[in-house]
């Protein structure tokens, strides 16, 4: 649709029809995963923080929790270090987290929430460490500083959320004897909603949800229950990097999250059309019904 050819009564049908939606999000906590491919493109980056402050702004209680895997990558690339994967995780050395903690609870997570606020929000940076909000141990000795999360505590973004903030959360964690771990990002924001009793937790990737086929993108399926989707890792229909998302989907329901919607952060305004409007921007996952 051409903006520039709407009349100012068809711009405010648009707003109304918004307004169901709107009334149903209030007061509302959405927790927002962001972060790998999805947030390498400018522009895409810039229209996801005009949507996060859009919705911010209309009252609903926005979480967002980024990783930054590429960017991590170029940096060890750039001080000589070549990265290795193991199922999918990063082997961190001591070296490694360090890198890890660099970019993420500083690099990236500054430059989202400068970007935020330039775009009229009011947000506010927060690692995994600060507050020992995302607790966590070693997950296996061959991957190294990665941390499998043994506990989490919301409160400092309850209070970021209480005082009007967006909350940007990097996930990186910490154990009691001070070490610092690298956490996988899907995992952290499904933990970070469930204790947070989220309405509903956006996985936003480079891909468009769920596909029957993978080599069909019209194949979507747009609404999946849990059940429904064990069923189609059994079947091979999520398979690849799909299986660690879906599950990560999965866990958010079972720790709380009332809905759970993968869906592609490549679409221009994505968060938007999910969250106001009919046509919706991936899958659904949710629970079984009772």
């Amino acid at each position: 649709m051409n903006t520039e050819m709407l009349t100012n009564a068809q711009r405010a049908e648009i707003l109304t029809q918004a307004l169901p939606y709107m009334i149903s999000y209030y007061d509302k906590i959405v927790v927002v995963k962001y972060g790998g491919n999805a947030m390498i493109n400018e522009q895409l980056k810039e229209q996801v923080m005009e949507d996060i402050v859009l919705l911010s702004l209309v009252g609903v209680k926005v979480v967002l929790v980024h990783g930054g895997g590429p960017e991590i990558t170029d940096m060890l690339t750039k001080i000589g270090k070549k990265s290795e994967f193991v199922g999918g995780l990063r082997v961190t050395d001591r070296e490694t987290v360090e890198t890890v903690q660099m970019v993420l609870a500083g690099k990236i997570n500054k430059t989202l929430v400068n970007l935020l606020q330039l775009k009229g929000g009011r947000a506010m940076g927060i690692s995994g460490i600060d507050g020992h909000m995302i607790q966590a141990k070693m997950k296996n000795p061959e991957l190294g500083f990665v941390g499998e999360i043994t506990g989490v505590d919301v409160s400092p973004i309850m209070d970021m959320l209480e005082r009007g903030y967006i909350p940007v959360v990097s996930t990186i964690g910490c154990d009691e004897e001070g070490n610092v771990y690298n956490i996988n990002a899907d995992t952290a924001a499904a933990y970070i909603a469930g204790a947070m009793g989220a309405e509903r937790m956006f996985a936003m990737t480079d891909i468009s949800g769920i596909l029957r086929d993978c080599n069909d993108p019209t194949s979507l399926i747009p609404h999946v229950t849990v059940s429904e989707a064990k069923k189609l890792f059994d079947q091979g229909v999520i398979s690849g990097g799909m299986i660690p998302k879906v599950q990560c989907c999965i866990d958010a329901i079972d720790h709380g999250v009332k809905k759970v919607v993968i869906m592609d952060g490549r679409i221009p305004h994505s968060l938007l059309i999910e969250t106001m409007t009919d046509e919706g921007a991936g899958t659904m996952v949710e629970g079984d019904p009772v």
